[in-house]
């Protein structure tokens, strides 16, 4: 619960510090006082946005802060934990704002984004406004009230997820049929330049091959004569060659050593270059004979290489990346050619997702129904004590499985009448402005028993309502206070007489400055505002002893 609320330099509130207690807290002042500014502050703390207007003027910045007791809240404590932020049984939650607009929101000291502040806050505190009747005349706020009270969350959840998957896959289909269109003329384009390159099927290194080869066969007249006069130059002649030199040589040399021992290593020398000689004149030879040209084999060669030549040209890359291209384009056309059966596999799982949407929608649907027979029982149980002692109400749910939504597929329609005898019509067409004040205060009281926050706010939802029916709407609070704490800012004594406790709000005017302050009302002090609310101004003792009567 709201342990302490701490305000300051917001709005036209210098500093404020409240130490709030369990039960039922009801907030009183005069008119124009500043009852709603401790709700807006709070409001501040839980994530509302963020305006310059609210720092007090001549301020640098405005600070609230807001201090909750979580020992019994599992569900905040579950929040701070998955969030790493410290939860030790105490949760504080501040926010600064600066008077130039900007604000920064803590967690337990730890700086957040103020979506946070917004996600943690949900689960501490929920505020009721006075606007809120005005809202129950949309079917989409009566379809909201049912699954609240019905406490849907996690179904709501599981029918927004399905429908998002079936929704994705629908869209996907469509992607893929436009792309499907949109890539025909691409597709015939590249059926013919793969069945082109599948053809002339050139392999991967083949071009630098065929390059080589034709580079060593255009030149083979010059390598042939060459290597044919080398051989002869080297072994062949028959009047002068190198290896009859060098034999020569060898000879001469084998008999010097006879006479001097250490010429040996230069006759070694000489025996190895003939050797080399030979073996080099050998292989000359040999490949002279490979030189000799087949003409149909230097056709094919210069044609395949002619080819090589115009498809790159044609592909604007060169001749070597010709595979790797004839790869990509090949791919690319076995994915257009799969195109049919990834369609096929998309309509499977679209009516997979579909069914998956229509159970879980189905499952929310019914418990709809049920939950809203059992909401329209205590509604008008709850509306016949608000001075309306004819009333009947029916929630009707209404479900049209042609018109999926993430919400599901139903819509709620709240009939209403309050006279005997006229006919169940749809709640903007029958009732005035107090008896929706009152439906929607019933329905505010109804559904704040089933959700599982433990402080609720009510922003003088009590509008349009007084006498004897502002007295059980104070009860009604009450009764609601022994589980929640239940801040009400009212105008009505009834609802002010039925509170644990009471705050008072003042308004202080200086020349220069105006200030609001809150203060916790003692017993005589409680009779006092009591008095003041059923009679202005003028207290006489006839109003205190009916203050007296109320705090009874």
């Amino acid at each position: 619960m709201l342990t302490q609320l701490t305000v300051q330099n917001f709005a036209i509130v210098r500093f404020l510090e409240l130490d709030l207690s369990s039960g039922m807290t009801t907030i009183t002042g005069e008119t124009g006082a500043g009852k709603s500014i401790a709700i807006d502050a709070l409001g501040l703390c839980l994530g509302d946005r963020a305006e310059a207007a609210m720092v007090r003027p001549r301020e640098k910045r405005a600070e609230v802060s807001a201090r909750f007791d979580i020992h019994q809240n599992l569900a905040a404590q579950t929040w701070l934990l998955d969030n790493q932020l410290d939860s030790s049984g105490e949760c504080i939650l501040r926010r600064v704002v600066t008077h130039e607009g900007r604000s920064k929101a803590y967690i337990n000291a730890t700086p957040v984004p103020v979506s946070q502040l917004k996600h943690l806050g949900a689960k501490l505190v929920a505020i009721h406004g006075q606007h809120a009747h005005h809202q129950l005349l949309k079917p989409t706020e009566q379809l909201r009230i049912i699954d609240s009270y019905s406490r849907h969350q996690n179904q709501l959840e599981q029918v927004a997820q399905a429908f998002q998957q079936w929704q994705s896959l629908r869209h996907e289909k469509d992607r893929l049929l436009t792309q499907q269109a949109s890539q025909q003329s691409r597709q015939q384009l590249l059926e013919y330049q793969v069945q082109e390159l599948d053809e002339f099927a050139l392999q991967p290194e083949e071009y630098q091959q065929l390059d080589q080869q034709h580079k060593r066969l255009s030149n083979s007249s010059e390598l042939l004569d060459g290597c044919q006069q080398l051989a002869m130059l080297f072994s062949q002649d028959d009047e002068v060659n190198v290896l009859a030199m060098l034999s020569q040589g060898s000879k001469k040399l084998s008999e010097l050593l006879e006479y001097e021992p250490t010429l040996q290593s230069a006759y070694d020398l000489i025996q190895e270059a003939i050797i080399q000689v030979e073996e080099a004149s050998h292989q000359l030879s040999h490949s002279a004979d490979q030189f000799d040209v087949d003409p149909e084999e230097f056709a094919q060669l210069e044609q395949r290489l002619s080819t090589s030549l115009d498809l790159a040209r044609k592909h604007q890359v060169s001749p070597e990346q010709l595979p790797d291209l004839h790869l990509k384009l090949a791919e690319e056309l076995a994915q257009m050619a799969s195109m049919d059966e990834l369609l096929k596999q998309i309509d499977e799982q679209i009516t997979t997702s579909w069914q998956s949407y229509q159970s879980v929608a189905a499952r929310l649907s019914q418990s709809r129904q049920r939950q809203a027979k059992q909401l329209s029982h205590l509604l008008e149980k709850s509306i016949r004590q608000l001075s309306m002692p004819k009333a009947k109400c029916q929630l009707e749910i209404i479900s049209d499985p042609e018109h999926p939504s993430p919400n599901g597929w139903d819509k709620a329609e709240l009939l209403v009448t309050t006279n005997p005898g006229q006919p169940l019509q749809p709640l903007n067409k029958v009732v005035s402005g107090g008896e929706l004040s009152r439906i929607s205060l019933a329905i505010q009281v109804i559904c704040a028993e089933n959700i599982q926050v433990p402080t609720l706010i009510f922003d003088e939802i009590d509008v349009g309502i007084s006498g004897p029916t502002a007295a059980i709407v104070g009860q009604m609070l009450r009764l609601l206070g022994q589980t929640n704490q239940v801040l009400c800012v009212t105008h009505l004594p009834q609802v002010a007489g039925n509170g644990h406790q009471q705050l008072r709000v003042s308004k202080k005017q200086q020349k220069q400055s105006t200030e609001t302050t809150m203060d916790v009302l003692n017993g005589d002090q409680r009779v006092e505002e009591l008095a003041r609310l059923l009679a202005g101004d003028e207290i006489t003792e006839v109003t205190l002893a009916n203050a007296r009567e109320l705090l009874k």
